[in-house]
């Protein structure tokens, strides 16, 4: 790689897009100071209603799908799952807005549905059906991440790339200790 550590640079700098903070300005809350204080759908939802979570999951979608696809059209497969992996960092870890990061689930969704469409609607049922049966949007996110390696692998992508899926999923998986703690203790709140 080469001018491609552009592309991720890119990649991560569209993942520090502060949409559920522009969203929540617009309608007069702070996603980060109210509810979970994770900047992410499930809880605008919460706090400001189903549009204004609409708008957040649309754009956390985009900047994964944008950034991934960027790689994937100036260079191959593998540059598109690390700029779409650089985008999930970058909306995870702001640079200058520390701690203000989301959990990553929707940008990882939209890296994977750029790259694989199949994949990413495949995620998309799961979870949506972990949601139906839990009514939890960390345990829904928590199902569609963990299955996202294996369903890239029987996709037939290639090793390295399935490498930087698994590397995503360890990553926000890690970033969703605390709904598994209150998960394990049965005190993880219902989304409706």
């Amino acid at each position: 790689m080469g001018w491609e550590w552009v592309l991720v640079l890119v990649g991560y700098g569209w993942g520090t897009f502060p949409g559920a903070l522009l969203v929540g300005r617009y309608t007069g809350h702070d996603p980060t100071r109210e509810g979970s204080n994770n900047p992410g759908a499930s809880n605008v939802y919460r706090v400001a209603g189903r549009w204004p979570a609409a708008w957040v999951l649309l754009s956390d979608v985009g900047k994964g799908a944008i950034a991934a696809g960027l790689g994937f059209g100036f260079g191959d497969e593998l540059v598109g799952s690390v700029c779409g992996a650089a985008a999930v960092v970058g909306h995870i870890v702001p640079l200058g807005r520390y701690r203000q990061g989301g959990k990553g689930v929707a940008t990882f969704g939209g890296m994977l549905l750029a790259l694989t469409p199949v994949v990413g609607v495949i995620l998309i049922g799961v979870w949506a059906v972990a949601l139906a049966a839990t009514k939890r949007a960390g345990a829904a996110s928590l199902a569609a991440v963990a299955a996202a390696p294996a369903a890239v692998a029987v996709q037939g992508w290639s090793a390295p790339e399935v490498g930087v899926v698994i590397g995503v999923a360890v990553v926000v998986i890690v970033r969703h200790h605390e709904n598994i703690r209150r998960m394990w203790r049965r005190q993880e709140p219902a989304l409706w």
